[in-house]
């Protein structure tokens, strides 16, 4: 007998729902930790263009947000890897709980930390909860981008985005993991000369 005869997948309606549950989640464990829910300078910017200023990660976008966007277009890859009998809305929310607990834990002491020490972030404070959210709606957007575009446009908006972001601000998504994981002092002379 078919166990899965009778038994209907979960709609869209439920995935949106179990998402939108992670990122309140995400938004009470920052409160928790302490995280402040807007820039302490008591407005909200749309995008904030320094990079090693007071106001970065305290707003809508920064710099870093297309890190976030490509964040989406990995997460889309993993879970058309790892899920491929699955719904789209399976593949997101698991993107969606990876994106979570990386924001958790980049605002953890011991990332705060290893950012001011390791990478081009000396002020570095954490995120805002605004900032973070913000994260993972743009890690949502890019997953929803990856999902619905061909290949090769994901890939060459990735591409944009890493050259783009380095050039700017001499960092990006690749910079940062290995700055973060395997700090190289001749990369963090080159971004401080910014």
């Amino acid at each position: 007998m078919n166990p899965t005869i009778g038994v209907r997948s979960p709609s869209t309606s439920f995935w949106l729902i179990a998402i939108a549950l992670v990122i309140v989640v995400q938004v009470v464990s920052l409160y928790m930790m302490g995280r402040v829910p807007i820039c302490t300078c008591g407005y909200i910017k749309l995008f904030e263009p320094g990079v090693n200023t007071a106001g970065n990660s305290q707003h809508l976008s920064d710099w870093y947000t297309p890190s976030h966007i490509i964040h989406g277009f990995l997460f889309y890859l993993l879970g058309f890897a790892v899920m491929r009998r699955q719904s789209l809305g399976a593949k997101l929310l698991l993107g969606t709980v990876i994106e979570v607990a990386w924001e958790l834990l980049e605002n953890s002491p011991l990332i705060i930390d290893r950012y001011r020490n390791a990478t081009m972030a000396v002020g570095y404070t954490g995120d805002s909860i605004l900032n973070s959210t913000m994260d993972t709606v743009f890690m949502v957007a890019g997953f929803l981008f990856a999902a619905r575009m061909p290949v090769a446009v994901t890939v060459i908006v990735a591409i944009v985005f890493e050259l783009g972001t380095g050039w700017i601000i001499r960092d990006n998504l690749t910079l940062n993991v290995l700055m973060l994981v395997w700090p190289v002092e001749a990369i963090k002379v080159w971004q401080a000369a910014l």
